[in-house]
């Protein structure tokens, strides 16, 4: 059951991955930037404040170099979407079917990411944080989670993904 007000009716799933990197270029982190763009191509009829609800997870959950921010972002906006707002138990089908999706989310992730990771410290070792290429694998990672929720939404909602109707 959805708790929130889409408005979109089709989307550039392209475009939601480029809109994320470029949110993460303009000075949101990764969780932020994810949040971001989906909240802006599919209309969602919620609160700017969600973005900040998501500045915690950034970096890996705060700098601590846990899981990926990115991902952290794709699983905020996939409960944001289909998470439940009443407490009905560990059986209630809402609930699993949001979990299952971010469970293939992170799945998809981990296989896509060229890396088979999932922690932020293991995708980030080679670099120095916050430069260089470091910011430009996150950039990057940052539009592929947000591509993929994407994804998921335009297929679970029954939302026209436009790049595919070209």
């Amino acid at each position: 059951m959805m708790n929130v007000k889409i408005g979109a009716k089709e989307v550039s799933l392209k475009k939601v991955q480029k809109d994320a990197e470029d949110s993460y270029r303009g000075g949101f982190f990764c969780c932020e930037a994810v949040m971001d763009a989906i909240r802006s191509n599919f209309e969602i009829d919620v609160p700017k404040e969600v973005i900040g609800m998501a500045s915690a997870m950034s970096v890996g959950a705060g700098r601590s170099g846990c899981m990926c921010g990115a991902l952290n972002g794709g699983i905020l906006a996939l409960g944001m979407v289909f998470g439940r707002t009443e407490p009905l138990g560990p059986k209630d089908p809402d609930v699993n079917k949001c979990m299952s999706y971010s469970n293939e989310l992170h799945n998809w992730f981990k296989e896509n990411n060229k890396k088979n990771a999932v922690c932020c410290r293991v995708l980030t070792r080679e670099f120095d944080m916050g430069k260089g290429e470091h910011k430009e694998q996150c950039i990057w990672f940052t539009g592929l989670c947000a591509w993929k929720v994407g994804e998921i939404m335009c297929r679970e909602l029954g939302i026209t993904n436009t790049d595919e109707a070209a």
